[in-house]
C-alpha cells in the first residue's frame, strides 16, 4: 500500500488516540512528534490537548497555575474540578475532536477523561464513590480508539519537570506524583471497557516514538 492509498483509507474512517501519563512521563513531546510523523506519511492529523484550547480550558489552566483561587487562597476541591474539567470536555469533543474524526482525520490528545479519573480520584483523600462518580460526568465523552500510557517512574518524571524551570502546577507534588503512577500502571482495570495500552515510557524519544507508532499504524491502517 502506497502513501496516497493509506492517507485515502484513513480519510474514510477517522481515528482518535490518547497519551496519558504522570507530570513528565512525555506525553506532550510525544504528541507533537507523533503528529509530524504521521503528517509525513500524508495522513490528515491534529494533535490537540486537555485542558483545551476552549474558554473552559482556560480557566482550567489559570486554576492549576494558582492564578485562580477560593477565598483563602485555596485551590478548588476534586470534586468543583471534576465537573470543570467533564465540562471543557464535552465542549474540547464538539468543537474540535469529533469534526476531525468524523471528516476522515486522526486526532491525538494529550490527555483526556482518564486523566480526570486518575487525579481527580487520587486527590478525593480516599472517597469510595469519587471513581464511579468521575465516570459518569463522562459517560457522554467521544471513546478514543486507543488510549496509550507512558509509564515513566515518579522520581524520573519529578527530574523532568524539575528540568523545566517552572513554578509547581496543582498536582505537582511528588507524593501526588507518586499515586498517580500506581493509578495509570492499573488505568486498564478502572477501565475496563476502553482499548488502553500501558507502555514503556524509559529509553529516548526516539525509541519511545516508535513503540506508540507500533501500536498506532495497524488500527490506522485497519478497514
Amino acid at each position: 500500500m502506497d502513501v496516497v492509498e493509506r492517507g485515502q483509507r484513513v480519510k474514510k474512517r477517522g481515528r482518535f488516540f490518547v497519551l496519558e501519563g504522570i507530570d513528565g512521563a512525555g506525553t506532550t513531546t510525544q504528541v507533537a512528534r507523533l503528529r509530524d510523523r504521521l503528517a509525513q506519511h500524508g495522513l490528515s492529523v491534529r494533535s490537540t490537548c486537555e485542558p483545551s484550547q476552549g474558554p473552559v480550558g482556560a480557566m482550567i489552566r489559570q486554576v492549576l497555575s494558582g492564578r485562580i483561587v477560593l477565598p483563602g487562597r485555596q485551590a478548588p476541591g476534586w470534586a468543583t474540578m471534576a465537573l470543570l474539567f467533564a465540562a471543557d470536555r464535552l465542549d474540547h469533543v464538539d468543537a474540535e475532536i469529533a469534526p476531525y474524526v468524523a471528516d476522515g482525520g486522526i486526532v491525538i490528545s494529550d490527555r483526556y477523561d482518564a486523566s480526570s479519573l486518575a487525579y481527580q480520584s487520587v486527590t478525593s483523600g480516599g472517597d469510595d464513590g469519587a471513581i464511579d462518580w468521575i465516570r459518569s460526568l463522562n459517560r457522554y465523552a467521544m471513546r478514543p480508539d486507543l488510549t496509550v500510557v507512558l509509564d515513566v517512574g515518579s522520581e524520573r518524571a519529578a527530574e523532568r519537570r524539575s528540568a523545566r524551570g517552572q513554578a509547581a502546577e496543582l498536582y505537582e507534588r511528588n507524593e501526588v506524583q507518586q499515586a498517580l503512577a500506581i493509578f495509570y500502571r492499573n488505568l486498564p482495570s478502572h477501565m475496563p471497557t476502553d482499548r488502553i495500552v500501558v507502555l514503556d515510557g524509559a529509553g529516548s524519544i526516539d525509541e519511545v516514538t516508535e513503540r506508540i507508532l507500533a501500536l498506532l499504524m495497524p488500527l490506522i491502517e485497519a478497514p
